[in-house]
């Protein structure tokens, strides 16, 4: 308020004091007398400042002229001038109108659109590190692999750009399926940004499928650093990836090394059930038969499995049915209601021909929970104690369309793996496989029709029953008893 009351007083005061020093020189007499070369021009007062002004008018435009006259010149010459900064200012406007053009069409989707802008963004603004990521990019979006290598190739001199260049270089290689130039390609960007969690990732997972174990646990380690990963899927993970070394340490034969591996993959990680049972059968080999026991007792209490009673029988592969159906009470104790175990117990007793105890084992799994497996123990079962023919074939033919059971499941893509793997053959995944009941659970076989009615003897001569020492589902069927 104050200040807008003082320009008002300011604007009043010049004002009055320009009329009242034109009202002076009205009133002063006299003039100035101009004469030159036999001219003589008289002036008034007032007259004299009015041409006084011109004359400085005149003068400043014919500065003007000149200045403009050199600034010409000085361009035709290549220097930089005033010219030159306003056409380098349009073009620089142009440039970047159509990189704002070439980014908004990338993100609609128009990538022909994108690649035409970044042509000419890349034509006004001189600015590669700019356009060729644009280029790149649109490139990329419209499947043009070739220009977008060329266009990340001409990021990589500069320092600024180097890591976004191998990044889309190594996007392009995978793409590809080059997976040898991807791992070259991860491991320089992991270089320049260890930090980078998708790099990470990357690096992590071409290194394992390159069966690089050691070059995986460092990457681990370096994603527990940054805090890409709790501690404790870093410590499940790392004894996944001590594991798959251990493993190619026993194809190199050097079985100590291999014991060692596989024994630290199960001290990081007990519930990793191929860890246990490798680091078992290690000590097995060094003569160490407690210390096996007490890894396969560890893990069972944890999560109780067929590997580790498979590893626990190879401690003393030569004892009689009934010493070893005592020394299994080592982890038959542990879990008694859990159906591994009921399971266990059952083939078990079935190989020591105590066939009532069997049945009893199993309780009411086979109703409850049937499975092939446990339906082939009870077809063993009713074999051992003298049963018809039919009542056989009947369990055998209820096993043909009864579901698996537990199997070694991806966690992701869902496919089903005869064995565990630390990665799934499938869909990629790393560390996704667990021991659990698959997604599809019942399917008859390609012939399970065809083979019904000589299983159960309807329309057909009777099936000759199994013999002695037949193996279904992993059960010896034993003979009847008399």
């Amino acid at each position: 308020m104050l200040w807008s009351l003082l320009k008002i007083v300011i604007f009043v005061v010049l004002v009055a004091g320009l009329t009242f020093g034109a009202s002076i020189l009205l009133d002063t007499g006299g003039g100035v007398r101009i004469a030159v070369a036999g001219w003589e021009l008289t002036l008034g007062p007032l007259q004299a400042v009015i041409l006084s002004l011109v004359l400085v008018a005149t003068i400043w435009l014919l500065m003007r002229l000149v200045g403009l006259v050199v600034a010409t010149l000085r361009f035709l010459n290549g220097d930089e001038t005033a010219i030159s900064r306003y056409f380098d200012r349009n073009r620089e406007r142009k440039g970047y109108q159509a990189l704002n053009e070439g980014l908004l069409a990338l993100a609609a989707g128009e990538n022909r659109t994108a690649m035409s802008r970044a042509q000419k963004a890349e034509k006004y603004l001189g600015r590669p590190e700019l356009t060729n990521l644009l280029v790149a990019q649109a490139a990329e979006a419209s499947g043009d692999g070739a220009r977008a290598v060329e266009a990340y190739k001409r990021l990589l001199p500069n320092e600024k750009t180097r890591f976004v260049a191998i990044r889309g270089l190594l996007k392009q290689k995978l793409a590809e399926g080059d997976s040898e130039t991807a791992l070259k390609l991860a491991e320089k960007a992991f270089a320049l940004k260890p930090r980078h969690a998708e790099t990470q990732d990357i690096l992590l997972r071409l290194q394992s499928e390159q069966a690089d174990w050691k070059g995986a646990r460092t990457t681990l380690g370096a994603q527990l650093k940054t805090g890409q990963l709790p501690r404790d899927v870093y410590r499940r993970r790392d004894a996944v990836l001590a594991l798959q070394e251990a493993k190619t340490v026993i194809d190199e034969s050097s079985t100590i090394e291999a014991r060692e591996s596989a024994i630290e993959a199960n001290r990081l990680s007990p519930d990793l059930i191929p860890a246990a049972a490798m680091a078992a059968r290690g000590l097995i080999a060094k003569g160490d038969r407690k210390g096996a026991s007490r890894v396969l007792k560890k893990a069972w209490d944890i999560t109780p499995h067929p590997d580790l009673a498979a590893a626990f029988a190879e401690i003393e592969p030569e004892e009689t049915p009934q010493a070893r159906l005592k020394r299994f009470k080592l982890l038959t104790s542990s879990h008694p209601d859990h159906e591994q175990t009921r399971l266990l117990l059952a083939e078990l007793f079935v190989a020591a021909e105590d066939f009532p105890a069997a049945r009893r084992s199993l309780g009411d799994i086979v109703t409850k929970h049937p499975t092939q497996r446990s339906l082939a123990i009870m077809a063993a079962v009713e074999r051992g104690e003298g049963a018809d023919d039919a009542v056989v074939r009947g369990w055998l033919t209820r096993a043909l369309t009864a579901p698996r059971g537990p199997q070694w499941c991806c966690d992701k893509c869902h496919a089903i793996h005869a064995t565990w793997h630390p990665i799934c053959d499938n869909c990629g995944g790393f560390d996704t496989l667990s021991w659990r009941e698959a997604t599809e659970q019942t399917g008859a076989s390609a012939t399970g029709t065809e083979l019904l009615p000589l299983i159960v003897g309807q329309r057909a001569a009777p099936m000759t029953p199994p013999d002695e020492g037949d193996v279904i589902e992993g059960v010896s069927v034993p003979k009847p008893s008399k």
